[in-house]
């Protein structure tokens, strides 16, 4: 299949440079995790701009907390803004479009060749923190929302699209989560993630941990009268990669063995003693455990606590002073589509009529706002967005502008075409 006149004329009114002032003017507002207000009303003015209906919704953080499906949070926070604009045929399909506005702090600026703010383009990439991760799949929705108007395609659409901009992805989702429940739902749902501009269909999940290992305390000359925590951390460390290991051996979904380690356990941060010639007597350290295909946040966390409870039972000292567990943080169940719903199918058709290429349909290994969508949400959905989640967090972060507008491309193709059920 081809694209139609139609088709044409709408894709063809994709403006890249018009994508490029836009995703630099969004990298300067340093939209970090829990200070999305600025963002969210450029986003609100550019939606009005463009002439979509728009909603903004601003939800009490401790409203969100009390959702029995709340998916944790990382950052204190005053407000949850949501941003929801509408475009097309209300009362029929609904399609549901979604990024999240939010980025990760840019770290040592030192480690940086770039002004992380400053939207520098080279060689046909944006540079800046959040230009990857993910704004430049925010700027291919509205630049695919503006091409949809400017064409007139918008009066024909046999749908609405619901554009859901959303804040706290990177430590949870409850922005997603708020947005749900302020019925951005439908009958599909896009998030615009970086993919390359393949088709992600399955994701597994995290959930971070905390771990307080006790130990007793001596005298550094007498050391051996004490049990040190930091050992004893140590043995919970080893009983953890044993864990790891065996949870990654037993997955057998080709989308998932094809990453090689699935289902990663880090322990990331480490605090413990406070005097050098004291034998340490408690030890906290936070990580991240993944969360297998098939699994929500809860099945991965009672396989936790049995490993971590397995392990202080071996132990002769953790054995009557165990370790303590608490899930603290964001809370990533995994999620899929089948590789023959008519979701992914119709947006591998729209890749290959739009782009001249057949699109990869991937699972990958970190959590992400679709499984809400899925799980909370009712709504099958995928991610397909602009740049490699490679480079998604580092130093020097970069989206290519190019894929940035094929991406908004693509978006015009897929929901100008009528609903496929089979």
């Amino acid at each position: 299949m081809s694209l139609t006149e139609a088709e044409r004329t709408a894709v063809g009114t994709v403006d890249p440079d018009r994508i490029e002032a836009e995703l630099r003017d969004l990298v300067a507002i340093r939209s970090v995790t829990g200070h999305e207000d600025a963002v969210q009303a450029e986003i609100e003015r550019r939606l009005t701009g463009i002439g979509l209906r728009v909603e903004r919704i601003d939800v009490d953080p401790a409203v969100a907390m009390a959702d029995p499906d709340w998916p944790g949070s990382e950052v204190p926070r005053t407000n949850l803004p949501v941003v929801i604009g509408r475009l097309g045929r209300p009362g029929g399909r609904r399609i549901v479009l979604v990024g999240h506005v939010d980025v990760v702090p840019p770290g040592d600026p030192a480690t940086w060749t770039v002004d992380p703010w400053a939207g520098e383009v080279r060689d046909g990439n944006l540079y800046g923190r959040g230009a990857c991760d993910m704004k430049g799949g925010v700027v291919a929705i509205l630049e695919a929302l503006r091409a949809l108007v400017a064409s007139g395609a918008d009066k024909n659409l046999d749908c609405e699209i619901v554009a859901a901009f959303v804040p706290s992805e990177e430590d949870g989702g409850q922005g997603m989560l708020a947005a749900i429940r302020a019925g951005a739902t439908g009958d599909v749902a896009l998030i615009t993630e970086p993919t390359n501009l393949d088709v992600v269909i399955a994701h597994a999940g995290a959930i971070t941990f905390r771990l307080t290992v006790p130990g007793r305390a001596a005298h550094a000359s007498m050391r051996r009268e004490g049990v040190s925590a930091l050992d004893k951390l140590q043995v919970l460390g080893r009983a953890l990669e044993g864990d790891e290991a065996a949870r990654n051996a037993s997955e057998t979904d080709p989308l998932m063995t094809a990453l090689g380690l699935p289902y990663p356990t880090i322990i990331g941060i480490v605090h413990g003693g406070d005097w050098a010639s004291t034998v340490m007597d408690r030890v906290v350290a936070d990580g991240r455990y993944g969360v297998r295909l098939g699994q929500t946040w809860r099945d991965a966390e009672a396989d936790l606590r049995a490993c971590i409870e397995g392990a202080c039972a071996r132990d002769d000292f953790l054995r009557d002073h165990p370790a303590s567990v608490e899930i603290v943080g964001g809370r990533f169940s995994s999620a899929r589509v089948a590789a023959d719903h008519p979701l992914p199918v119709a947006m591998a058709e729209a890749v290959e009529d739009t782009l001249g290429r057949r699109p990869a349909l991937l699972g990958e290994p970190y959590g992400a706002d679709m499984r809400l969508l899925i799980n909370e949400g009712g709504t099958p959905t995928v991610m397909f967005g602009p740049g490699d989640v490679a480079v998604a967090h580092a130093a020097d972060e970069s989206v290519p502008l190019a894929q940035v507008a094929d991406c908004a491309r693509t978006i015009v193709t897929w929901v100008m075409r009528p609903a496929k059920t089979s």
